[in-house]
């Protein structure tokens, strides 16, 4: 871990007493808005300021487990098998190359899960039920959700604490984050009722267009506090990272992509500071 990265995390003193086992499921409906790229870069940082955290790639598609450098023939064990087939998550997790952080992967097998899981007693509890003994190991366990708000995203969204949402800024932004947050009352009121809202990041963002000036206006207007004060730029490296495997805070901790994941990583931080202590899962 580039102690670098360390040393800009606890610029603010951070408290290192926060509540174990909270859970964050990263998540938006829409494709292609940063959700994989955000998981591994906030993991990273939060890794770096020293918590245990735990990424689930949740995603058919598998792109957290590239991201991390975790090669298929080593996904045997993976995610599906502990929703569909009732492996426990412990036998599924895997070490990272990035000190303290853990990763349960994806596999191909998790593209059928949507339709296997519908045949399946308490079909949208089956993550919340793997993550009840599991939980309090980890400070923070970030779940990387598939583009769809299918029952894979339900099963997050009924296991989490909160959401962080990924926000590309552009045109329809608005309208997919109003579905999205009717998506989670839902959730709130049938199935997980603490669920929250635990930010909205901007990502994708050029400040020499217009437009993203125009979106990023109107979701602050919109959803006021609730969205971070950090933007995430568009960045060639970060675009870069996934290809080597890396996070791009340790493929080049300078480059803006990753300044910007280090003060969002201080940003969460903070809004966790003076919680509670997070209650254990219900299995």
């Amino acid at each position: 871990m580039n102690y670098e990265v360390i040393q800009q995390l606890r610029l603010d003193s951070l408290d290192p007493e926060l509540a174990r086992g909270r859970i964050l499921a990263v998540a938006n409906q829409k494709g292609g808005v940063g959700k994989t790229t955000t998981t591994i870069n906030l993991a990273t940082a939060l890794a770096a300021c020293g918590k245990k955290v735990l990424v689930i790639d949740l995603d058919p598609q598998g792109n957290a487990s590239t991201g991390l450098g975790i090669r298929a023939e080593r996904r045997s064990h993976n995610i599906y098998n502990v929703i569909v087939g009732g492996m426990p998550l412990d036998d599924a997790v895997l070490e990272s190359r990035v000190p303290g952080m853990f990763v349960a992967p994806s596999d191909v097998d998790l593209s059928g899960a949507e339709l296997e899981l519908i045949d399946l007693a308490e079909r949208e509890r089956r993550l919340r039920h793997a993550l009840a003994g599991s939980a309090q190991r980890y400070d923070f366990i970030l779940i990387d959700c598939p583009p769809a708000l299918g029952l894979l995203t339900l099963n997050a969204l009924v296991a989490a604490d909160a959401v962080l949402v990924p926000l590309q800024a552009e045109f329809y932004a608005l309208e997919g984050l109003s579905h999205l947050i009717r998506t989670i009352k839902r959730v709130t009121r049938a199935l997980n009722p603490t669920l929250e809202i635990q930010g909205i990041v901007l990502t994708m963002y050029d400040r020499r267009n217009n437009l993203c000036d125009q979106v990023a206006q109107d979701v602050r207007a919109h959803m006021g506090d609730m969205v971070y004060d950090t933007v995430i730029p568009r960045n060639v490296r970060v675009s870069e990272a996934p290809s080597h495997g890396k996070p791009v805070l340790i493929y080049d901790m300078n480059c803006a992509g990753s300044q910007a994941y280090i003060r969002l990583a201080r940003e969460v931080l903070r809004r966790e500071q003076g919680r509670g202590p997070v209650p254990a899962l219900a299995s």
